[in-house]
């Protein structure tokens, strides 16, 4: 397994840079093996050009773990701070995977497996901002909220020119905010979580809707 995951990863990262300078629609398995330093062999049966843009989103999605995050940070401020290391992580990357991108809005076969690479995702930006509970708003539901965030704030990482990351933060914090509020709403329709009922006899004040 661990060998597997390796050529995976070699052979994603040997793909993006390759893919800055030539569409990836247009790399070659084999191309993509003498970049990564494997033989062609060293795929077989482990990996394809399509199976390679499927790992991208996994191996980004690290960055978000990465660093330590103050535990006393409001919950939408620690969803920032992960979500933005993980836009940073891809910075070194950007022309490859906008190749990339590019390439995956017209295969319909990965547009399909997109959505369940979102909420991978999201789960983990929950998790590394230590939210991935269900007080708040049942985790389901913080799930699709930050998956919707982190499509956002992608569009907009794709249209920085500046490097500052001008965009991308304003596009995040606009996300965050307004999935905090959708999430709001939804509370005051569906009544409190569970969670919050078992603080709330505890003595412990009510929480935001995206985390504790």
């Amino acid at each position: 397994m661990a060998r597997t995951t390796s050529i995976i990863e070699q052979g994603l990262l040997a793909a993006l840079d390759l893919a800055a300078t030539k569409p990836w629609a247009e790399l070659t398995l084999g191309e993509i093996a003498a970049k990564a330093g494997l033989t062609l062999d060293d795929f077989h049966g482990v990996a394809t050009r399509e199976s390679l843009a499927d790992a991208v989103d996994a191996h980004f999605d690290r960055a978000m773990s990465a660093g330590a995050i103050a535990t006393d940070d409001q919950p939408r401020e620690r969803l920032f701070e992960v979500i933005m290391l993980r836009f940073e992580a891809m910075e070194d990357y950007r022309d490859g995977l906008k190749s990339l991108l590019r390439y995956r809005e017209t295969q319909p076969s990965i547009l399909l497996r997109l959505p369940v690479a979102r909420a991978t995702s999201a789960r983990w930006a929950l998790a590394s901002a230590g939210l991935d509970d269900d007080s708040g708003a049942p985790l389901a539901l913080k799930v699709l909220a930050i998956a919707f965030v982190i499509a956002r704030t992608e569009h907009a990482w794709r249209k920085e020119t500046s490097g500052d990351f001008a965009l991308t933060m304003a596009a995040l914090d606009k996300s965050l905010r307004g999935a905090e509020e959708r999430m709001g709403w939804v509370s005051r329709f569906t009544g409190k979580s569970a969670s919050q009922k078992q603080e709330q006899e505890h003595g412990a004040p009510e929480n935001g809707a995206i985390g504790e």
